[in-house]
């Protein structure tokens, strides 16, 4: 329960139909979930507009709504507020009545187009073992001092941020980390909260079918960093062209990380295996449990942000010497018996999977050993799937193209789609299974001796999505049923 006056600190209001300050006992954007004496935030959405829903809000109990649009039919027993933007009221409305979370621990953003989960989940980790009390936001989970809570979006609505925020604060966290995704920037889902530091671990190719233009999709992680306050730190690859252009306009404290160029924290690969990096970061020499240069490049993002925290050095690197990778991200299996591995990533995007395959390539110093089963989701960008299917034929000694959360498109066109990457190529090599549980199956049937198997673009993900029903689905445990695995 909050004074109206309370919540609306900081919200530039444009008209208020009463300066009766009543009480709010929660906020909600959701009509349904409106109850007696709540208050109603009408958003526009992508696919919804809040406003159509006003009157549903108030025949629920609402006594307060804030909008964009004032309706025609105004009851007095309701408080109109309105705003220029809903959007950002929210964020600012949320943090009021949670009380302003992040004033009191320190919440670090990641964001980028890969790594973000691996990222975070790997600072959670290391935070634990140096004895703080955390939290996190991520894609697979998120978790709060241990207590794990579900989640179904990179980064959650802005009020159940700041209320997941303020149990970390009630549970003494210290410390949050969480992804920033760049749907959440644009539609101002971390407005109102306040980041003691953002990173910014790559670009590349994704969400054109949201932002509709790589330009503006760099428009969207550049406005996270636009936005810190000065006393914040911002730490970015600057291996990656766009690490720079995420710090120009920044009044943060700017450091840089790198494998490859004079930089703050500067690491080399000196050993690349199945079984981890050998590995230095600033001229100490660690042995990590984490596979590949993408994993190097995590790391050190991880070592950087923990130093820019006031930890010590010695004991982040050997915390980070215990790291594994979160469930999902390059998670392997081995058939001893045959020495065929499988190895189960969310790559899902070109990039990505470039990575992933280039990784086992440079581990395995062969191409004629892997077959790769991939897929691309439906309802999202079309213009990566004939790059993902190049990308995996030409990486591949077999490629089988199947379905991954296909959603409401037919797989079929999916499938078609991109299969275009593959004009002119010989197609001996490929295979085209719809159904994914069949080709993994598949895939292990065609393994022979020292082959490996990548299963790319659902890692976690303990479903598949068709037609807006959640399969149970498991790409781990079907991987290991193919291979004889118990």
């Amino acid at each position: 329960m909050s004074k109206l006056k309370n919540l609306l600190k900081g919200v530039s209001v444009i008209y208020a139909s009463s300066e009766e300050d009543i009480e709010i006992e929660k906020i909600e954007f959701d009509s349904r979930k409106i109850g007696e004496k709540d208050m109603f935030v009408a958003q526009k959405g992508v696919a919804v507009n809040g406003h159509d829903y006003i009157v549903k809000a108030i025949e629920n109990g609402a006594k307060c709504v804030v909008c964009e649009e004032l309706p025609e039919n105004q009851p007095s027993n309701v408080v109109f507020i309105k705003v220029e933007n809903t959007a950002v009221t929210m964020g600012r409305l949320a943090a009021n009545y949670f009380n302003h979370p992040t004033s009191s621990l320190k919440l670090i953003g990641v964001t980028g187009t890969n790594g973000k989960t691996t990222v975070v989940s790997l600072l959670y980790d290391l935070f634990v073992d140096l004895g703080y009390k955390v939290g996190k936001l991520t894609t697979i989970h998120n978790v709060i001092n241990g207590r794990i809570i579900p989640t179904n979006l990179t980064t959650p609505d802005v009020l159940t941020t700041n209320r997941l925020l303020n149990e970390m604060v009630e549970e003494g966290c210290e410390f949050a980390f969480m992804e920033v995704s760049s749907h959440a920037i644009h539609q101002g889902r971390i407005e109102g909260l306040k980041f003691t530091g953002g990173l910014f671990t790559n670009m590349s190719h994704d969400h054109l079918d949201y932002h509709k233009t790589f330009a503006e999709y760099i428009k969207a992680k550049k406005t996270f960093f636009d936005e810190l306050p000065k006393e914040s730190f911002a730490l970015v690859n600057i291996d990656d062209k766009r690490g720079e252009v995420m710090m120009q306009n920044s009044l943060a404290d700017k450091k840089r990380y790198s494998l490859r160029r004079i930089a703050d924290f500067k690491g080399k690969i000196l050993e690349n295996t199945l079984t981890g990096l050998h590995f230095e970061i600033n001229g100490v020499g660690i042995i990590a449990r984490l596979i590949g240069e993408f994993n190097a490049y995590n790391l050190l993002a991880v070592y950087g942000c923990a130093i820019l925290l006031e930890q010590e050095s010695d004991e982040v690197l050997i915390a980070i010497s215990k790291l594994v990778a979160p469930e999902g991200r390059f998670d392997y299996v081995v058939n001893l018996e045959k020495n065929i591995i499988g190895i189960v990533d969310y790559a899902h995007t070109p990039d990505a999977l470039e990575k992933v395959l280039g990784t086992i390539n440079d581990i395995q110093k062969s191409k004629s050993n892997i077959i790769t089963v991939v897929g691309c989701g439906g309802d999202r960008d079309k213009t990566k799937r004939p790059i993902m299917a190049k990308i995996g034929y030409e990486a591949s000694k077999q490629l089988i193209l199947t379905s991954d959360n296909p959603r409401t498109e037919d797989p079929e066109t999916i499938l078609d789609d991109m299969e275009k990457g593959l004009d002119g190529k010989d197609m001996s090599k490929v295979l085209r299974i719809t159904d994914r549980k069949q080709a993994i199956k598949i895939a292990g049937r065609l393994a022979n001796h020292g082959d490996v198997i990548l299963i790319a673009g659902k890692g976690h993900e303990k479903y598949q999505d068709i037609n807006g029903v959640k399969h149970p689905f498991d790409d781990k445990i079907l991987i290991k049923e193919s291979l004889g695995i118990v």
